[in-house]
């Protein structure tokens, strides 16, 4: 697969994954071929929109979804957006001087900032290493006295949720129906107790599996990439891995076997929506 197939595959994949997080919202987006996009604000921390081919046309983007709320944001998958200035036909109006203040105040609105940068990563299928597990049943992985297996119940999604947030206030977006969804698999790692002190998402789609919200306890993220890996291994054989990371979780993702295959942006609407 060509690296720019790889990105358009890892950007498909996203937006698969932040669709599936809306639907349980009972929030509905629409994909097209140039981009997804919800209508409405979507969860916290999930985009309004990801684009999914390169040269997406930002007013047409931006049209597609409300860009009057506060925080409203884009997954620039391609990085390859503008969207610092205000939005084309913005505060369109009369010619006195309250609406010019208007079309003043609505171009404030329109303009958005980078958030952060990232980059898109790929990592070649490679076999399991560490497990024995009889046929047939949930693939199970223990390294480092954790124990890494699918999760198939509410109670213990929200313990999930809860060590993944840590405190933060955003364990409510994780809701139990995304244990039914058949592309979607949430992997916990937990002690012989039963804590949860790991996890990530894995998110099947067309030739790849995105792992997202990858996290661990005290050693963070590179403590969970060797089980994380080895289940995915397990669960999806011979199927190469994507995500996107940046500053010290990129350079541990590399760390474990992933490559760098481009860059993305996410924008969010400046602190004038506020």
């Amino acid at each position: 697969m060509r690296t720019q197939d790889v990105v358009r595959a890892a950007a498909r994949n996203n937006a698969a994954w932040c669709a599936t997080v809306c639907e349980t919202h009972a929030i509905h987006g629409r994909t097209d071929r140039h981009a997804w996009a919800s209508p409405v604000r979507t969860p916290a921390l999930y985009p309004d929109a990801v684009t999914l081919a390169p040269g997406a046309d930002a007013a047409a983007l931006l049209a597609r979804i409300d860009t009057r709320s506060p925080g409203a944001s884009v997954k620039d998958s391609f990085a390859d957006l503008d969207l610092s200035g205000p939005r084309p036909g913005a505060g369109a109006g009369g010619s006195n001087g309250d609406r010019d203040g208007d079309r003043d105040r609505d171009r404030d609105r329109d303009a958005f900032q980078v958030l952060f940068e990232a980059s898109w990563i790929h990592r070649p299928s490679a076999p399991a290493r560490s497990f024995s597990t009889p046929g047939g049943a949930t693939p199970r992985v223990s390294t480092q006295q954790v124990d890494w297996a699918p999760v198939h119940d509410a109670a213990t999604l929200r313990a999930w949720a809860d060590a993944w947030d840590g405190g933060a206030g955003h364990a409510e977006v994780f809701r139990p129906e995304l244990l039914t969804d058949p592309a979607t698999t949430v992997l916990a790692g937990r002690t012989g107790t039963g804590e949860v002190v790991g996890g990530a998402v894995a998110t099947r789609s067309d030739g790849v599996v995105g792992l997202s919200n990858v996290f661990a306890g005290p050693g963070g993220a590179g403590s969970a990439w060797p089980g994380v890996l080895d289940v995915v291994a397990r669960l999806f054989p011979g199927v190469p891995a994507v995500g996107y990371e940046s500053g010290d979780d990129l350079a541990t993702a590399l760390r474990h076997g992933f490559e760098v295959v481009g860059p993305l942006r996410v924008w969010v609407a400046s602190a004038a929506t506020a």
